[in-house]
């Protein structure tokens, strides 16, 4: 059995947006949602700037009880308000609690990179180390395990078909996106959730400024700091949120009459084996170039057939190898290249998250036929400059945008695509 796979709901939770009106609305005004942290300038972080949605807690309460919101964290907030709804903007009804029926046809995969961190290094080791267990209470254990989300969102809408989380750091979101759309390509599933969140915290940011790959530069400067593609790019800035993808068979969805945004032509995964330049955190350019082909393959189109590239693109020296490899894999000249943008240019890099946040702005630029800026790379790198047409500065009407496709490209050197179509009727 082989068949066809449909989004029919979109649920964000963006640092520019919450909402899909407000996040298209950020995105096509080339809005950046990084902000100075001031809690990092206490903890003396080299970055202190990161990407945080806003108001999630208001807005969690009016959607919540009382008895979950005590049992969320930052992550499971995000990925709870995104998957409902997800779910009403598919044309569901989110189900009472006190109903027994489940929806054994709909399940979820929504991945995380670092999970329940902030629950673990605010509250679980202090707590522990000054012997105070008794005191943690009875949901510890579901905030920091690495399916709570998952879990978490199936309880919501009593989801009974798989429900899991999957982890491939940088790759996650849009990894679930695929994993999902093989299980019902398979039959396995009429629908599911698919996608990735990603919470707020210093403990989760902490690694990655030992490290040095984060943004030091711009601190007083927030909206510039997120610099993909710019021969001034100084790292990348941490992010988080949520983005889900309700994905339905295209039986399923004809069957109940819903609106269909798009297709998911096919996708690929994949790892580089730590070979050929590839390491924990670089990717080997001849796995990302086979990922690309095929994602290409299992879809069925020709390379010239993809209108836009929405790039892993993380403001780092991989950029450039990055635009190599896609001119390599789709064997695309810079005259014939296309237009390729970063969403993480207003968003920063979302970790686990960053996929599925950056899928539902492919299938918002589709719906709305418009490409989104890439913002802050007015200086092109001068690897990247014979790809400089390619990179919109400001938005771009594009009513005959038809085919996207997506990458991330992770630590441990794994890789995903996936190809979305605009729906046609």
């Amino acid at each position: 059995m082989s068949r066809r796979v449909v989004i029919t709901g979109l649920g964000v939770v963006a640092p520019n947006g919450t909402g899909l009106d407000a996040y298209e609305k950020a995105l096509r005004g080339g809005v950046s949602g990084i902000r100075h942290i001031p809690l990092l300038d206490e903890l003396k972080f080299g970055c202190r700037v990161a990407g945080v949605p806003q108001g999630v807690d208001e807005l969690a309460s009016e959607m919540f009880a009382e008895d979950e919101l005590l049992a969320m964290n930052s992550s499971h907030r995000y990925g709870s308000i995104a998957a409902v709804d997800a779910w009403i903007d598919a044309g569901f009804d989110r189900p009472e609690r006190e109903d027994d029926a489940v929806n054994w046809e709909a399940g979820a995969i929504i991945g995380t990179g670092i999970g329940g961190l902030d629950t673990t290094g605010e509250k679980l080791v202090p707590m522990v180390d000054a012997g105070r267990v008794r005191r943690l209470g009875s949901t510890i254990v579901e905030q920091v395990m690495g399916s709570g989300v998952s879990a978490r969102v199936s309880g919501l809408l009593a989801l009974g078909n798989q429900v899991t989380s999957n982890s491939s750091a940088c790759s996650t979101g849009a990894e679930a996106v695929v994993e999902g759309y093989h299980r019902i390509q398979a039959g396995r599933a009429e629908r599911m959730l698919c996608g990735g969140s990603e919470g707020s915290s210093q403990y989760a940011w902490g690694g990655f400024d030992s490290m040095r790959v984060l943004c030091r530069k711009f601190n007083d400067e927030p909206e510039k700091a997120s610099r993909p593609l710019s021969a001034s790019a100084a790292g990348f800035v941490p992010g988080s949120g949520a983005g889900i993808l309700h994905l339905e068979s295209l039986e399923s969805a004809e069957a109940r009459g819903a609106r269909i945004y798009a297709e998911i032509l096919g996708g690929a995964l994949n790892c580089g084996g730590h070979r050929g330049g590839g390491s924990m955190t670089a990717p080997n350019p001849t796995s990302v170039q086979r990922c690309i082909r095929q994602a290409v393959d299992t879809a069925g189109i020709d390379p010239q057939e993809i209108d836009a590239i929405n790039g892993h693109l993380t403001a780092t020296g991989a950029d450039p190898r990055e635009v190599s490899s896609w001119a390599a894999a789709l064997d695309a000249t810079p005259e014939t290249f296309p237009v390729i943008n970063s969403t993480k240019s207003m968003i920063g890099h979302g970790l686990g998250a960053a996929g599925a946040l950056e899928s539902v702005a492919c299938i918002l630029m589709l719906q709305g036929g418009f490409v989104h800026p890439s913002i802050n790379c007015e200086d092109v790198h001068p690897e990247i400059e014979p790809f400089a047409a390619s990179i919109p500065h400001e938005v771009r009407d594009t009513p005959e945008l038809r085919t996207i496709i997506k990458a991330g490209f992770g630590f441990g050197d794994v890789n995903v695509c996936v190809i979305f179509r605009k729906w046609a009727v």
